[in-house]
């Protein structure tokens, strides 16, 4: 599947701010959600379209692309505690302040290419995963705050977590964030494009939820909560995102729905912490329903 059919939102986002003179790509990005391995494909991607020679398609041969599929390209690093490390760095837990140095020095040089730091953790194995307080601790952070505040031209930082929460606050003021869903879900639900979005459980009880009127919250809540005596509060919160994905599926203009997937990955990490059904639902009512 490509990218575009995949994340149609996305990539149409990044394609448009990349051709539109009026319309500038942050220099700073964060990727958050549970697929760390489709925020890898995305900021590999972008990191392709700003230094590809020729016309930007998927399967164009131009030497930078070629480089970036092979992650060999000299102005394309993954900084993780594991890729890019200074020879005399012995941190192998953590993004080191070592390599936060070796940033800021690299950039001292003008570069004929566009040059892309993407921010992860990857095992030895190559698996992709996400920025926490432990791989990726306040101190390393901090000492990247001045150049990712004032970006010099051609220079673009990408951070991938699975949470907002678990990168430094400071670090996500500066960065323009997207949720970037994931689509491992195939249940026997409604099939749109080739990605499975099934939203039956909540079906009749949560969609349209953007004309519900505010008077309604508790009642609509409460009938969240019934729901969860039958199924999973996850599976709930899951049926209410596969919703949404469906809609901006069919409607990709309705980006402020975007917004709401957030909220429900806050839901989700709620339930993961064993909170009570009831204060679950009713919070997350009282941001989805306006």
């Amino acid at each position: 599947m490509l990218l575009s059919d995949k994340y149609p939102f996305l990539t149409n986002y990044f394609t448009e701010a990349l051709s539109n003179k009026n319309r500038a790509l942050p220099q700073s990005i964060l990727f958050y959600g549970n697929d760390l391995a489709s925020q890898y494909t995305l900021a590999t991607e972008i990191a392709r379209l700003l230094n590809c020679k020729k016309n930007k398609a998927d399967d164009c041969d131009c030497l930078n692309c070629k480089w970036i599929r092979e992650e060999s390209h000299p102005a394309v690093l993954t900084i993780s505690r594991l890729d890019n490390k200074p020879e005399d760095d012995g941190a192998k837990t953590v993004i080191s302040a070592k390599q936060s140095q070796m940033i800021k020095e690299m950039l001292v040089n003008s570069s004929e290419f566009h040059r892309v730091f993407i921010f992860c953790d990857r095992d030895s194995d190559g698996n992709i995963s996400g920025l926490n307080p432990l791989n990726f601790q306040d101190v390393t952070a901090n000492s990247l705050l001045k150049i990712i505040e004032e970006p010099q031209p051609g220079v673009t930082f990408i951070f991938l977590t699975r949470y907002i929460d678990d990168v430094l606050s400071t670090i996500v003021s500066r960065s323009q964030c997207f949720f970037v869903p994931s689509k491992g879900v195939n249940t026997g639900g409604v099939n749109t494009g080739g990605v499975n979005y099934d939203y039956s459980c909540i079906e009749g009880i949560f969609t349209d939820y953007f004309n519900f009127e505010r008077k309604d919250v508790f009642d609509i809540s409460k009938q969240l909560q019934d729901l969860s005596k039958t199924v999973s509060v996850t599976n709930i919160i899951n049926g209410i995102q596969n919703y949404i994905l469906a809609v901006l599926k069919t409607n990709p203009n309705r980006t402020e729905l975007i917004k709401d997937i957030s909220v429900l990955e806050n839901a989700r990490r709620q339930a993961d912490l064993g909170m009570r059904a009831v204060n679950i639902f009713d919070d997350l009512c009282l941001k989805l329903i306006k």
